[in-house]
């Protein structure tokens, strides 16, 4: 059975179902092809993972009318503090000085999915096929084409892969990618402080890599933690009173002492980028066509932009009478996405190098810079704009515009 659509989409990730959130609504007929059975875990419990979302990416999900429903959820970043083990430099970011409600949201990845999902089966205009696994694609002149496992095949002019850092649709398609390696793995739990967190995110360079405590719901912080690859089995094997305890010595007592900690899990680091992201008929977008270091939590923010931009250049294109996936109008998203994801990219790729290097005249000098930005408001206005995802040209879903 051959089913035309308008629009077919790799992948029901949150990159994925918001893109289809995105193009509902105005004339398309949309298909979502997910691996995994669609479903949200019934109960939140303590080991819930946290996903933090840029003020930009807040604005996007309001213009999408999905924010009233995921508001509850979410634990607003009134202040980020930057500081390194050791040094006496550090530097802050303020919601109120950058005159906003919140630079930020945290809010879990069941939450997030929960809204997302039930949004998406009350959709006329999509099929979520799900469970469902491609086998096999092809692109043609006009179309491209997807064969499911189960016998069915779709097509469209537009191909869409939100299918995450293994991309199936990367590696069929032979986009070219860059990679690389960090020899660091991110070390993942909720921990719980004796102390409020009051709303404040941390970013504490530390001698093994960065670690981030963001603020959650009952008083809860998620934090991620970067440690050397040798050390990862080691850290994951500490009981709980080891882990906290090692956690004290390399964050401090900012937040008086760490009594709780849920279960640990642990991913390798690398940053992988395509080239260019897009194909005849096909298109990259979110973890598909960049993987980011976590520093700064940036990686999710960049491809809810990536959404956000393809959903106006796709929407723009059908209401010109245009091809959506032709090459023209492919270029058009390439070119305004590329120099947000190059500079994220390079933005973090740097962090990560400049701190992790111990030489003590570049330990002086990163002090030095951090208390620099801190007695420079103009520059740390810089910095926070970045942090939000509002700096550049913003597609109208991130300036907070209904499509």
């Amino acid at each position: 059975m051959n089913s035309p659509y308008d629009l077919v989409i790799i992948g029901g990730g949150m990159a994925g179902a918001t893109l289809a959130a995105a193009l509902s609504g105005h004339g398309l007929k949309l298909a979502l092809v997910e691996a995994a059975e669609p479903k949200v875990e019934a109960l939140p419990n303590y080991d819930d993972r946290a996903i933090a979302l840029a003020w930009g990416a807040r604005r996007i999900f309001e213009a999408l009318g999905l924010w009233p429903a995921m508001a509850p959820h979410a634990a607003p970043i009134l202040h980020i503090h930057v500081s390194e083990q050791g040094g006496f430099g550090f530097t802050h970011l303020d919601a109120a000085e950058e005159g906003v409600p919140a630079l930020g949201e945290v809010i879990t990845a069941r939450d997030l999915g929960a809204v997302l999902l039930e949004h998406l089966q009350g959709l006329d205009d999509l099929d979520l096929l799900a469970p469902a696994r491609v086998r096999w694609l092809s692109i043609e002149e006009r179309a491209a084409h997807v064969g499911l496992e189960d016998g069915r095949e779709l097509s469209a002019p537009l191909l869409v892969a939100a299918d995450g850092g293994s991309s199936f649709v990367r590696q069929q398609l032979c986009f070219d990618t860059v990679r690389r390696e960090y020899h660091q793995s991110a070390v993942i739990a909720n921990v719980t402080p004796s102390r409020p967190h009051g709303n404040v995110a941390y970013e504490r360079f530390t001698g093994n890599g960065p670690m981030a405590l963001l603020p959650m719901h009952d008083e809860r912080c998620a934090l991620v933690w970067t440690v050397a690859d040798e050390q990862r089995e080691e850290v994951l094997g500490w009981d709980d009173a080891t882990f906290l305890a090692r956690l004290q010595e390399n964050f401090g007592w900012r937040l008086g002492r760490f009594h709780k900690v849920g279960r640990r899990a642990a991913y390798p680091l690398s940053q992988l980028w395509v080239r260019d992201s897009v194909k005849p008929r096909a298109v990259l977008v979110g973890n598909a066509a960049h993987t980011l270091h976590p520093v700064a939590g940036q990686g999710f923010n960049l491809g809810i932009r990536d959404v956000a931009a393809l959903a106006e250049v796709v929407l723009d294109a059908v209401r010109k009478g245009e091809d959506p996936g032709s090459e023209r109008v492919l270029r058009r998203y390439e070119q305004w996405r590329r120099r947000d994801r190059r500079g994220v990219a390079l933005a973090t790729d740097s962090l990560v190098r400049l701190f992790s290097n111990r030489w003590p005249p570049l330990r002086l000098g990163r002090n030095l810079g951090l208390l620099g930005l801190e007695l420079c408001p103009p520059a740390r206005h810089g910095l926070a704009r970045a942090a939000m995802g509002i700096e550049g040209r913003l597609p109208r879903l991130a300036r907070g515009v209904p499509l």
